[in-house]
């Protein structure tokens, strides 16, 4: 089983060319786009960010139990790598519509405005 997931784990990075990083970038992105495309729920909902906090979590427990230690130069960036354009996005669209109402309230509309 080891050997598996150490074959396969160099091979998506000597197949690609890409960096460790860049693919943890990629796999964080990936996870959050199919969450929501399977499960229906908005990017803004705790399931997609979740998912990929799990899955980043995941991946560093299977590498400390292959490689026999936790790898401490490498696991708190490549989970780092793995959240953070899913966590942009996210925090994004939940700020989004705070920041809607906060403006709301410093600059109400008046009945005399139309928009045309």
């Amino acid at each position: 089983m080891r050997e598996a997931y150490q074959y396969y784990s160099n091979w998506i990075g000597d197949g690609t060319g890409l960096t460790d990083t860049i693919l943890h970038l990629h796999a964080g992105m990936a996870i959050f786009l199919v969450v929501r495309i399977l499960s229906g729920r908005s990017l803004g909902s705790w399931l997609p960010i979740t998912t990929v906090l799990v899955a980043a979590l995941a991946k560093e427990i299977a590498d400390r139990i292959v490689y026999g230690s936790w790898r401490w130069h490498d696991t708190p960036w490549d989970v780092l790598a793995t959240m953070f354009w899913p966590t942009m996005l996210w925090l994004g669209i939940r700020i989004r519509p705070l920041i809607a109402r906060a403006h709301e309230r410093i600059h109400p509309h008046h009945p005399s405005d139309t928009n045309a």
